[in-house]
Protein backbone atom coordinates (compact mmCIF):
# COMPACT_ATOMS: atom_id res chain seq x y z
CA UNK A 1 0.00 0.00 0.00
CA UNK A 2 0.94 3.81 -0.48
CA UNK A 3 1.71 6.27 1.14
CA UNK A 4 0.41 10.15 1.05
CA UNK A 5 2.93 12.78 2.10
CA UNK A 6 2.33 16.74 2.76
CA UNK A 7 4.51 19.67 2.93
CA UNK A 8 3.81 23.05 3.62
CA UNK A 9 6.35 24.36 6.12
CA UNK A 10 6.71 27.32 3.86
CA UNK A 11 6.36 28.74 0.23
CA UNK A 12 5.73 25.54 -1.24
CA UNK A 13 3.19 23.25 -0.88
CA UNK A 14 4.17 19.81 -2.06
CA UNK A 15 1.87 16.56 -1.83
CA UNK A 16 3.87 13.05 -2.57
CA UNK A 17 3.23 9.46 -2.91
CA UNK A 18 5.54 6.61 -1.75
CA UNK A 19 5.67 2.94 -1.98
CA UNK A 20 8.17 0.69 -1.00
CA UNK A 21 10.74 3.73 -0.74
CA UNK A 22 9.88 4.26 -4.16
CA UNK A 23 8.69 7.42 -5.34
CA UNK A 24 5.38 7.55 -7.20
CA UNK A 25 4.87 10.95 -7.57
CA UNK A 26 6.02 14.69 -5.89
CA UNK A 27 3.72 17.32 -6.92
CA UNK A 28 4.26 20.81 -6.10
CA UNK A 29 2.87 24.41 -6.25
CA UNK A 30 4.75 27.83 -4.63
CA UNK A 31 3.71 30.73 -3.61
CA UNK A 32 5.96 33.39 -5.37
CA UNK A 33 8.59 35.18 -3.01
CA UNK A 34 9.19 38.60 -4.86
CA UNK A 35 11.73 41.65 -3.38
CA UNK A 36 8.85 41.59 -0.36
CA UNK A 37 9.75 37.94 0.97
CA UNK A 38 7.01 35.06 2.05
CA UNK A 39 4.00 36.63 3.76
CA UNK A 40 2.98 33.71 5.85
CA UNK A 41 -1.00 34.57 5.53
CA UNK A 42 -0.92 34.65 1.79
CA UNK A 43 1.33 31.90 1.37
CA UNK A 44 -1.44 29.73 3.42
CA UNK A 45 -4.75 30.95 1.79
CA UNK A 46 -2.81 29.44 -1.70
CA UNK A 47 -1.77 26.42 -0.17
CA UNK A 48 -5.21 25.84 1.24
CA UNK A 49 -6.64 26.89 -2.85
CA UNK A 50 -4.15 24.11 -4.32
CA UNK A 51 -4.44 21.42 -1.93
CA UNK A 52 -6.91 19.77 -3.10
CA UNK A 53 -6.01 20.08 -6.78
CA UNK A 54 -2.37 18.64 -5.67
CA UNK A 55 -3.70 15.44 -3.99
CA UNK A 56 -5.88 14.68 -6.83
CA UNK A 57 -3.06 15.27 -9.30
CA UNK A 58 -0.61 13.10 -6.84
CA UNK A 59 -2.80 10.77 -6.83
CA UNK A 60 -3.56 10.51 -10.83
CA UNK A 61 0.31 10.50 -11.55
CA UNK A 62 0.98 7.58 -9.29
CA UNK A 63 -1.97 5.62 -11.05
CA UNK A 64 -3.67 5.50 -7.62
CA UNK A 65 -6.68 5.96 -5.80
CA UNK A 66 -7.27 7.48 -2.45
CA UNK A 67 -8.35 3.28 -1.48
CA UNK A 68 -5.02 2.92 -2.27
CA UNK A 69 -3.50 4.84 0.72
CA UNK A 70 -2.28 2.78 3.99
CA UNK A 71 -1.65 6.13 5.63
CA UNK A 72 -1.06 9.70 5.33
CA UNK A 73 1.88 12.35 6.51
CA UNK A 74 1.99 15.52 7.40
CA UNK A 75 4.45 17.91 8.12
CA UNK A 76 4.05 18.90 11.81
CA UNK A 77 6.86 21.26 12.13
CA UNK A 78 9.17 23.19 12.05
CA UNK A 79 7.65 26.25 9.95
CA UNK A 80 5.12 28.69 9.46
CA UNK A 81 1.73 28.68 11.21
CA UNK A 82 -0.37 29.62 9.28
CA UNK A 83 1.29 27.21 6.26
CA UNK A 84 1.56 24.47 8.54
CA UNK A 85 -1.87 24.47 9.46
CA UNK A 86 -3.14 23.88 5.84
CA UNK A 87 -1.10 20.70 5.61
CA UNK A 88 -2.42 18.67 9.12
CA UNK A 89 -5.81 20.43 7.99
CA UNK A 90 -5.92 18.59 4.70
CA UNK A 91 -4.21 15.34 6.22
CA UNK A 92 -6.80 15.71 8.85
CA UNK A 93 -9.78 15.67 6.04
CA UNK A 94 -8.51 12.94 4.17
CA UNK A 95 -7.76 10.25 7.10
CA UNK A 96 -11.53 11.30 8.23
CA UNK A 97 -13.20 10.10 5.46
CA UNK A 98 -10.75 7.32 4.79
CA UNK A 99 -10.38 5.76 7.83
CA UNK A 100 -6.51 5.54 7.64
CA UNK A 101 -4.02 6.98 10.16
CA UNK A 102 -2.25 9.99 10.68
CA UNK A 103 1.84 10.31 11.10
CA UNK A 104 2.97 14.14 11.84
CA UNK A 105 6.78 14.36 10.62
CA UNK A 106 9.57 16.61 11.11
CA UNK A 107 10.44 19.09 8.36
CA UNK A 108 14.04 18.34 9.08
CA UNK A 109 14.06 14.41 9.53
CA UNK A 110 12.27 14.44 6.23
CA UNK A 111 14.78 15.94 4.35
CA UNK A 112 17.48 13.62 5.94
CA UNK A 113 16.08 10.54 5.49
CA UNK A 114 14.61 11.06 1.71
CA UNK A 115 18.44 11.15 0.49
CA UNK A 116 19.26 9.00 3.73
CA UNK A 117 17.10 6.23 1.78
CA UNK A 118 18.26 7.03 -1.61
CA UNK A 119 22.53 6.24 -1.39
CA UNK A 120 21.34 3.80 2.03
CA UNK A 121 23.54 5.58 3.78
CA UNK A 122 23.96 3.70 7.11
CA UNK A 123 25.28 6.24 9.61
CA UNK A 124 26.46 9.33 7.87
CA UNK A 125 27.28 12.90 9.04
CA UNK A 126 24.68 15.14 7.93
CA UNK A 127 25.11 18.65 7.04
CA UNK A 128 21.58 20.10 7.31
CA UNK A 129 21.16 23.24 5.27
CA UNK A 130 17.79 25.33 5.09
CA UNK A 131 16.08 28.36 5.00
CA UNK A 132 15.01 28.09 8.74
CA UNK A 133 17.59 26.12 10.47
CA UNK A 134 21.55 24.84 9.70
CA UNK A 135 22.82 21.73 11.84
CA UNK A 136 25.93 19.26 12.07
CA UNK A 137 23.80 16.27 12.96
CA UNK A 138 24.43 12.26 13.27
CA UNK A 139 22.47 9.74 14.66
CA UNK A 140 23.01 8.15 18.12
CA UNK A 141 21.38 5.98 19.95
CA UNK A 142 21.64 7.37 23.84
CA UNK A 143 19.20 8.30 25.53
CA UNK A 144 16.72 7.74 22.35
CA UNK A 145 17.81 7.22 19.10
CA UNK A 146 17.73 10.71 17.45
CA UNK A 147 19.91 13.02 15.84
CA UNK A 148 22.30 14.39 17.87
CA UNK A 149 23.14 18.10 17.06
CA UNK A 150 26.84 18.78 17.05
CA UNK A 151 26.80 22.09 15.93
CA UNK A 152 24.25 24.22 14.63
CA UNK A 153 23.37 28.20 13.72
CA UNK A 154 23.39 30.53 16.80
CA UNK A 155 21.37 33.09 15.07
CA UNK A 156 19.35 32.23 11.50
CA UNK A 157 19.78 29.38 8.90
CA UNK A 158 22.01 29.95 6.07
CA UNK A 159 19.11 29.97 3.28
CA UNK A 160 17.38 32.96 5.23
CA UNK A 161 20.66 34.80 5.33
CA UNK A 162 20.91 34.26 1.71
CA UNK A 163 16.95 35.09 1.13
CA UNK A 164 17.59 38.43 3.31
CA UNK A 165 20.45 39.46 0.81
CA UNK A 166 18.26 38.55 -2.39
CA UNK A 167 16.07 40.96 -1.11
CA UNK A 168 18.38 43.79 -0.01
CA UNK A 169 20.38 42.95 -3.90
CA UNK A 170 16.26 43.07 -5.06
CA UNK A 171 16.69 39.66 -6.83
CA UNK A 172 13.69 38.15 -8.08
CA UNK A 173 12.61 35.86 -6.92
CA UNK A 174 14.49 36.81 -3.62
CA UNK A 175 15.98 33.38 -2.57
CA UNK A 176 19.12 31.51 -3.06
CA UNK A 177 19.43 30.19 -6.08
CA UNK A 178 18.99 33.90 -7.65
CA UNK A 179 22.07 34.55 -4.91
CA UNK A 180 24.00 31.61 -6.80
CA UNK A 181 22.82 32.98 -10.16
CA UNK A 182 24.47 35.92 -9.60
CA UNK A 183 27.91 35.36 -8.04
CA UNK A 184 28.80 33.16 -11.30
CA UNK A 185 32.37 35.15 -12.04
CA UNK A 186 32.36 36.88 -9.02
CA UNK A 187 35.54 38.43 -7.22
CA UNK A 188 36.11 37.51 -3.67
CA UNK A 189 35.66 40.71 -1.13
CA UNK A 190 36.98 39.95 2.92
CA UNK A 191 34.02 39.30 5.06
CA UNK A 192 33.21 38.78 8.54
CA UNK A 193 33.58 34.77 9.01
CA UNK A 194 32.56 33.55 12.31
CA UNK A 195 32.94 29.94 13.76
CA UNK A 196 32.80 28.88 16.96
CA UNK A 197 33.95 25.47 17.87
CA UNK A 198 30.93 23.66 15.45
CA UNK A 199 28.65 26.33 15.64
CA UNK A 200 28.53 29.62 13.29
CA UNK A 201 26.30 32.49 12.89
CA UNK A 202 25.82 35.06 9.95
CA UNK A 203 23.58 38.12 10.95
CA UNK A 204 27.18 39.46 10.93
CA UNK A 205 27.74 38.38 7.19
CA UNK A 206 24.46 39.09 6.04
CA UNK A 207 24.43 42.62 7.18
CA UNK A 208 28.17 43.23 6.06
CA UNK A 209 27.26 42.21 2.47
CA UNK A 210 24.13 44.27 2.66
CA UNK A 211 25.93 47.46 3.39
CA UNK A 212 28.15 46.95 0.76
CA UNK A 213 25.30 46.57 -2.06
CA UNK A 214 25.51 50.21 -3.96
CA UNK A 215 29.63 50.60 -3.23
CA UNK A 216 30.60 46.77 -5.18
CA UNK A 217 29.85 45.39 -7.70
CA UNK A 218 26.69 42.91 -6.79
CA UNK A 219 28.52 39.79 -8.43
CA UNK A 220 31.05 40.38 -5.86
CA UNK A 221 29.04 40.67 -2.85
CA UNK A 222 27.41 38.03 -4.35
CA UNK A 223 29.93 35.38 -4.41
CA UNK A 224 31.84 36.52 -1.78
CA UNK A 225 28.66 35.77 0.70
CA UNK A 226 28.84 32.65 -0.71
CA UNK A 227 32.34 31.38 -0.50
CA UNK A 228 32.40 32.48 3.19
CA UNK A 229 29.28 31.17 4.72
CA UNK A 230 29.92 27.99 3.02
CA UNK A 231 33.57 27.71 4.05
CA UNK A 232 32.13 28.59 7.87
CA UNK A 233 29.68 25.55 7.17
CA UNK A 234 32.34 23.46 5.80
CA UNK A 235 34.50 23.94 8.53
CA UNK A 236 32.50 23.39 11.30
CA UNK A 237 31.57 20.10 9.23
CA UNK A 238 35.07 18.99 8.90
CA UNK A 239 35.71 19.37 12.38
CA UNK A 240 32.46 17.61 13.64
CA UNK A 241 34.04 14.42 11.14
CA UNK A 242 37.53 14.86 12.67
CA UNK A 243 35.46 13.77 16.19
CA UNK A 244 32.87 11.33 14.78
CA UNK A 245 35.08 9.61 12.61
CA UNK A 246 32.28 8.94 9.91
CA UNK A 247 32.59 7.44 6.71
CA UNK A 248 30.03 9.57 4.84
CA UNK A 249 28.66 12.96 4.37
CA UNK A 250 24.88 13.67 3.41
CA UNK A 251 24.18 17.03 2.61
CA UNK A 252 20.55 17.89 2.73
CA UNK A 253 17.88 20.65 3.06
CA UNK A 254 16.84 23.60 0.24
CA UNK A 255 20.76 25.10 0.43
CA UNK A 256 21.83 21.76 -0.79
CA UNK A 257 20.82 22.63 -4.19
CA UNK A 258 23.49 24.84 -4.39
CA UNK A 259 26.42 23.51 -6.30
CA UNK A 260 29.16 25.23 -4.72
CA UNK A 261 28.29 23.93 -1.82
CA UNK A 262 28.18 20.73 -2.91
CA UNK A 263 31.86 20.93 -4.40
CA UNK A 264 32.78 22.35 -1.38
CA UNK A 265 31.73 19.39 0.56
CA UNK A 266 32.53 16.94 -2.25
CA UNK A 267 35.92 18.00 -1.82
CA UNK A 268 35.95 17.46 2.14
CA UNK A 269 35.24 13.87 1.30
CA UNK A 270 37.44 13.02 -1.09
CA UNK A 271 40.40 14.45 1.09
CA UNK A 272 39.42 12.33 3.85
CA UNK A 273 38.98 9.25 1.80
CA UNK A 274 35.32 8.73 2.50
CA UNK A 275 31.65 9.65 0.20
CA UNK A 276 29.42 12.31 0.25
CA UNK A 277 25.49 12.15 -0.93
CA UNK A 278 23.32 15.00 -2.15
CA UNK A 279 19.79 14.45 -3.63
CA UNK A 280 19.09 15.46 -6.69
CA UNK A 281 17.19 19.32 -6.35
CA UNK A 282 13.86 17.86 -6.75
CA UNK A 283 14.44 16.29 -3.33
CA UNK A 284 16.46 18.79 -1.81
CA UNK A 285 14.01 21.61 -2.17
CA UNK A 286 11.03 21.18 0.21
CA UNK A 287 8.27 18.25 -1.05
CA UNK A 288 5.89 15.78 -0.32
CA UNK A 289 7.65 12.92 -1.09
CA UNK A 290 10.15 13.54 1.37
CA UNK A 291 7.28 13.28 4.20
CA UNK A 292 5.79 10.18 2.38
CA UNK A 293 9.20 8.71 2.62
CA UNK A 294 9.59 9.12 6.68
CA UNK A 295 5.47 8.26 7.02
CA UNK A 296 6.17 5.21 5.52
CA UNK A 297 9.31 4.56 8.16
CA UNK A 298 6.66 4.87 10.98
CA UNK A 299 4.22 3.19 9.37
CA UNK A 300 6.54 -0.21 9.12
CA UNK A 301 7.65 -0.03 12.61
CA UNK A 302 4.19 0.26 13.68
CA UNK A 303 4.36 3.93 15.32
CA UNK A 304 1.06 5.29 16.31
CA UNK A 305 0.21 8.91 16.86
CA UNK A 306 -2.64 9.73 18.99
CA UNK A 307 -4.15 12.60 18.60
CA UNK A 308 -2.87 14.58 21.36
CA UNK A 309 1.03 14.16 19.29
CA UNK A 310 -0.40 15.52 16.14
CA UNK A 311 -1.05 19.42 15.41
CA UNK A 312 1.60 21.87 14.30
CA UNK A 313 4.56 23.08 16.31
CA UNK A 314 6.27 25.78 14.40
CA UNK A 315 9.55 25.52 16.60
CA UNK A 316 9.81 21.34 16.39
CA UNK A 317 13.29 20.54 17.17
CA UNK A 318 15.36 17.65 15.61
CA UNK A 319 16.68 16.44 18.60
CA UNK A 320 13.28 15.90 20.06
CA UNK A 321 12.11 13.11 17.40
CA UNK A 322 12.74 9.67 17.84
CA UNK A 323 14.12 7.82 14.80
CA UNK A 324 12.79 4.29 14.89
CA UNK A 325 14.60 2.97 12.17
Amino acid sequence: MAVLGIESSAHTLGVGVVEGGRVLSNEKSMYHMGPGGIIPAKAADLHADNVGPLVSAALKRAHISVRDISAIGYTKGPGLGPCLRVGQLAAETIAAHSGIPIIPVNHAVAHIEVTRSMFGARDPLVLYVSGGNSQILAITDSPFRHYHVYGETLDIGVGNMLDNFARAADLDPAWGSSVERLARGGRYIQMPYTVKGMDFTFTGLMTNASRLLGGRPSRDVAYSLQETCFSMLCEATERALFLTRKSEILLSGGVAQNSRLRAMLESIAQSHGIRAHAAPNSLNADNGAMIAVVAEKYQEKGFRFPSKARGIDQRYRIDTVEIGW
